[in-house]
């Protein structure tokens, strides 16, 4: 799920920019007179948006039909690019507004949540005693949300070596969180915030105009506070290299 979430926008243009590129092609035939593919690629364009916008071949019921097919499909076109772009600059000011909440420099609030095993994990048993890594994933089992859990697990010695507790973090249930960790033999504690609770508190921002959760670490040193976080949706195991780079910096 994770492939189609993380790439929707592409998946949308090509979807929908497919017949787009079948009426076009049948159109600058018809507007050019020619039966040749080789039009498709010829860098000529005065004439076809004449076509387009005009009527150059008012009895050509065949260009009518094509011409009408092709404004549609090109219309929709430009409102994809457009509420793309809207939806680039929503999500900058979104997210932008959601990690002032919680960033560098900010104690981690206080929270309680059920772990895999169903029993009460209190955050404040581990902060201010351990170095921290907390990291909110988008959903137990996806691709991504896999490649993470796992390279977390690999890695583990190394958090150990450098006095870290890893914590994941999701919406899931208690029961997909043993699940998820029993399928992939994860060795440490995962948190099951349903209802999205604790992730609002860390103001942990989401993609997809809010449809989907966000991929945020957040690395914890000793006293509490936070003195790294990074934020990537689609680079899912590279959470696990700057954790583990900032890890090494500290005391």
């Amino acid at each position: 799920m994770d492939i189609i979430t993380d790439n929707i926008w592409l998946i949308l243009f090509i979807v929908w920019g497919l017949p787009l590129t079948v009426y076009r092609s049948k159109f600058r035939k018809l507007v050019y007179q020619t039966d040749s593919w080789t039009i498709n690629i010829k860098p000529v364009f005065m004439k076809e948006l004449k076509g387009l916008f005009g009527n150059i071949y008012p009895g050509n019921q065949n260009y009518r039909k094509f011409r009408k097919f092709y404004r549609f499909y090109l219309a929709i076109y430009f409102l994809l690019f457009f509420f793309y772009f809207n939806f680039k600059s929503y999500s900058q000011t979104t997210n932008t507004n959601n990690m002032d909440k919680i960033g560098i420099g900010s104690v981690v609030p206080s929270f309680t949540l059920k772990d895999q095993f169903g029993k009460d994990f209190d955050i404040n048993t581990v902060k201010g005693k351990n170095n921290l890594v907390i990291y909110f994933y988008p959903k137990d089992d996806s691709p991504g949300c896999t490649k993470e859990a796992c390279s977390f697990r690999d890695q583990f010695d190394v958090f150990k070596d450098a006095n870290a507790v890893v914590i994941g973090i999701s919406g899931q249930s208690v029961k997909s969180h043993q699940e998820f960790a029993t399928k992939y033999r994860l060795n440490y504690t995962l948190l099951a915030d349903e209802g999205n609770v604790v992730r609002k508190l860390f103001g942990v921002p989401t993609n997809l105009l809010g449809l989907l959760p966000g991929r945020v670490t957040y690395v914890v040193n000793k006293e509490g506070k936070i003195v790294f976080l990074f934020n990537s949706q689609i680079q899912a195991e590279k959470h696990i290299e700057e954790a583990i780079r900032i890890l090494k910096g500290l005391k």
